[in-house]
C-alpha cells in the first residue's frame, strides 16, 4: 500500500508517521502532568510541563492547519471530518490560553490541563482512527506532506523557543 515515493525513501518519515509521533509525544506529558498532579508536585514543575504541552500543541495544531487539514480538503470527500477537525483545535486553542494566563496555585489550573488532555486525546483519537487512514486510503503523497511539516514544525519551533 505504500507509494513508490515512501518505499524510495526510506529515510524520510512520512505525514501521518510524524503527527503520530507528536501524539504519542503528548499522551506522554499528559501522563506526566497527572502524575505531578495527584502528588502535588510543586506549582514551577507543573508549570513548567503545562507550558511544554501548550507550547507542543500549538506548533502541532498550527502544522495541521496549515499542511494537513487543506491537503486534506482536497483529497477527502467528508469536509465535516476536517471542519470537526478545526472546531476541536479551537477549542483545544482557547483552553491553552486560560491556562498560559494562569498561575499553577490559581483555582481551576489543573482541572483546565485535565480537560486539555481528555479534548485532545478524543481529537487525536479520531485522526488516527478516521483521518489518517482515509488520507492513506486516498492515495495521499504522505512523504511530501511529511518533508512539509519537517521543515514547518522546525521553523515554529525555533520561533517558540527564541
Amino acid at each position: 500500500m505504500s507509494t513508490p515515493k515512501k518505499s524510495s525513501s526510506s529515510t524520510l518519515a512520512d505525514a501521518i508517521e510524524l503527527l503520530k509521533a507528536d501524539h504519542a509525544e503528548v499522551r506522554k506529558l499528559f501522563k506526566q502532568y497527572d502524575k505531578l498532579a495527584e502528588s502535588e508536585g510543586s506549582d514551577a514543575e507543573r508549570q513548567a510541563l503545562a507550558e511544554q504541552l501548550c507550547a507542543k500543541l500549538t506548533v502541532h495544531a498550527q502544522v495541521e492547519e496549515e499542511l494537513v487539514y487543506p491537503a486534506a480538503r482536497g483529497v477527502l470527500d467528508e469536509a465535516d471530518l476536517v471542519d470537526e477537525a478545526t472546531v476541536e483545535h479551537a477549542s483545544a486553542k482557547d483552553l491553552i490560553a486560560q491556562i498560559r494566563a494562569m498561575q499553577p496555585g490559581d483555582d481551576l489550573y489543573d482541572a483546565k490541563v485535565k480537560v486539555l488532555g481528555e479534548y485532545v486525546e478524543h481529537h487525536l483519537k479520531e485522526e488516527e482512527g478516521e483521518m489518517f487512514p482515509k488520507l492513506k486510503k486516498a492515495g495521499f503523497d504522505v512523504v511530501q506532506l511529511g518533508e512539509e511539516i519537517a521543515v514547518r514544525k522546525s521553523e515554529l519551533t525555533a520561533t517558540t523557543t527564541a
